[in-house]
């Protein structure tokens, strides 16, 4: 398989650390409120790869965190110059604590991806789940002189990381990236580009719900180390691919990478980071401020099944913008449905299995090879399901396409036989 490596800037061979294994890491939804279909195509595209993976033969472990917890920056939903979080200012606004809030948004999250066809990862963890790893890395970043304490945190030392001969945010797509225009102002930082690794809980105000003790005083922990503490405990100092939406690549993932190589001293973390584009809404941005930021629940709302949305997301390769209608996903939603309708007819109208001749096995042969290249070639998922439908117009028989129809719908988990 191919797939476009954001850090190389080009399509790469994947080739995993242990033939024949794949160790995948996702990063999951913030489980402050309702995941919406912007969100739900990126985790889309991670199943599909992984069924694409396991398709092909690959026996993959996948992990994907959930976010219940953690400093967040430049977010409507919480203030990061009053030290608050996504799941803080949730449980203040809905009148719960923190922790009803997310474990609520965690098992709807679920749900939704059931009713989406995504497969359900083999390990996903919780950020509250996995304080102590986050603290000790944070520790093993302090033994390797790359940390210092502030006013409200142990924050991240670029320049300390720089001058152990490391490059920092090389995955970043933003020039500014390296020079300091970064988020998380501070006037105590040392650099504008340095983040929060631990936050101190208010000495005054409100008591947090969620925070705990560490070595170095009681607070949360902020909010990139989770994800390079989780990865590396399920699949080691360095592992062969990372999912995630193209809005994490300027400064969650590069934070990402300079915490596991800073902590561990193995390079590279990743080998392969995939990222998807973003969805549009009636081609512009979607936003909850726009009204646009649509859910599942919405999508049910209307009468349209969450598959449908799925087979709306598989017309458009997964590193170009995708422009999200209401027409667009009608147009889906019935071309599902006639899916569905040409598997209940070819199966119905199955003759006695016959030898099949030179030709017949020659265009089946065809058809498997260009549905295999497809996924193959960086995922180019509107290839495959053109191949789909050429295979259920052409004059091969009905028991072959009905079997090609369920073998590839492995990949495509669009219930072709429901």
């Amino acid at each position: 398989m191919k797939l476009f490596n954001s850090l190389t800037r080009t399509v790469e061979e994947v080739v995993p650390r242990e033939q024949g294994k794949v160790g995948m890491y996702t990063c999951g939804p913030t489980v402050y409120s309702t995941a919406t279909i912007g969100n739900f195509r990126t985790y889309t595209l991670s199943d599909i790869l992984s069924r694409s993976l396991r398709y092909l033969g690959y026996d993959v472990t996948h992990v994907m965190n959930l976010t219940d917890v953690g400093h967040l920056t430049g977010d409507n939903e919480g203030d990061s110059s009053q030290g608050e979080d996504r799941l803080e200012k949730a449980a203040k606004k809905e009148g719960r604590s923190a922790w009803d809030v997310s474990e609520g948004y965690a098992q709807e999250f679920f749900v939704h991806m059931t009713k989406l066809g995504i497969m359900r990862p083999e390990v996903v963890c919780k950020a509250t789940d996995h304080i102590p790893e986050q603290i000790a890395m944070v520790s093993d970043l302090e033994k390797n002189d790359l940390t210092y304490k502030i006013g409200d945190g142990i924050y991240f030392d670029v320049l300390a990381y720089e001058k152990t001969g490391k490059k920092y945010g090389e995955l970043s797509t933003l020039d500014q990236i390296k020079f300091g225009a970064r988020l998380e102002p501070n006037p105590e930082k040392k650099d504008p580009r340095d983040f929060a690794l631990w936050k101190f809980s208010p000495k005054s105000g409100a008591k947090r719900d969620m925070e705990w003790g560490s070595p170095w005083g009681v607070g949360f922990p902020g909010w990139h180390i989770e994800c390079s503490a989780m990865s590396t405990k399920y699949l080691g100092d360095q592992f062969d691919i990372h999912v995630g939406g193209e809005d994490l690549r300027s400064t969650h993932h590069p934070n990402e990478i300079a915490q596991a190589e800073g902590a561990t001293g193995v390079h590279p973390f990743v080998k392969t980071w995939v990222h998807g584009a973003f969805l549009l809404v009636d081609g512009g941005r979607m936003g909850k401020s726009l009204g646009n930021a649509y859910t599942v629940n919405e999508i049910e709302s209307r009468g349209y099944e969450p598959l449908a949305l799925r087979y709306f997301y598989l017309t458009g390769h997964y590193r170009k913008q995708l422009n999200f209608t209401w027409e667009a996903l009608g147009a889906a939603a019935t071309a599902l449905a006639k899916l569905r309708k040409t598997y209940q007819n070819l199966k119905s109208d199955q003759t006695e299995r016959t030898t099949l001749s030179s030709e017949k096995m020659e265009q089946i042969e065809k058809y498997q090879a260009e549905f295999r290249a497809a996924i193959e070639n960086d995922l180019a998922m509107p290839k495959a399901l053109a191949t789909v439908w050429g295979m259920v117009k052409s004059n091969i028989p009905n028991f072959d396409k009905v079997e090609l129809l369920l073998e590839w719908d492995r990949v495509l988990g669009l219930g072709v036989d429901k």
